[in-house]
């Protein structure tokens, strides 16, 4: 059973609006880190206000699935295809949810002094801003091997959190004057953290589109 010429297009329409949503979503992620470390509160009410768009972007994306799904009798790879999609929406809405999260975290931060210089969680935002990018390439090209680096990719981020944690404790042992600005920026590193989680659930959904069968991806820690 082949799908209609129109249904295709419309298929294509909606792969190009997951790609320009994962686009919104990894814009969120370098905006909201960028405002962490320049203090920059206007660019953080920025990210909390354009977190709306995102979420838009996830029910604007489900109404085409769902139409699409109603127009005709879809072939089952194209059915899974849309069903990954609904789901795909689901979590990069949820990784911009954490953007938004760490937003607010800037704005509760607000113009204190830097606790130290920030650069395990700068790169934990460029390692979770990749893996959505090669995520959603994996899922546009049915790339499975692809998806299954990018899960083995979260490792590193993990390392990276748990490094950020035992740091930020040792910060607060020393001087209890420090709990406050060293708890802040756990929180931030634990929504990047929880970010590349919700990637790798994407990147399980690859799979189940190329093989209709759902696969738990998590690999060994580091």
């Amino acid at each position: 059973m082949a799908m209609s010429s129109e249904s295709k297009q419309r298929l294509q329409e909606i792969h190009n609006d997951i790609q320009e949503m994962a686009g919104l979503v990894t814009k969120a992620i370098g905006r909201c880190i960028e405002a962490l470390k320049n203090r920059d509160l206007k660019l953080a009410h920025k990210v909390i206000a354009d977190d709306i768009a995102i979420n838009k972007k996830r029910f604007t994306i489900e109404d085409k699935c769902i139409a699409l799904m109603g127009a005709e009798l879809l072939p089952a790879n194209e059915l899974r295809d849309m069903v990954s999609v609904l789901n795909i929406t689901t979590e990069l809405e949820r990784v911009g949810d954490y953007a938004e999260g760490i937003a607010k975290i800037v704005v509760m931060i607000g113009d204190e002094p830097p606790l130290k210089p920030l650069i395990d969680i700068p790169r934990m935002a460029e390692l979770t801003i990749e893996m959505i990018e090669k995520s959603i390439q994996a899922f546009r090209n049915r790339d499975v091997a692809l998806a299954k680096h990018v899960v083995s990719m979260d490792n590193v981020v993990d390392g990276l959190y748990d490094q950020v944690f035992r740091e930020l404790l040792t910060f607060m042992m020393v001087d209890p004057k420090t709990i406050n600005r060293a708890t802040r920026l756990i929180w931030v590193a634990h929504n990047l953290e929880r970010a590349a989680d919700r990637v790798t659930n994407i990147c399980e959904r690859v799979v189940f589109t190329v093989s209709g069968r759902m696969e738990d991806l998590e690999v060994s820690k580091y």
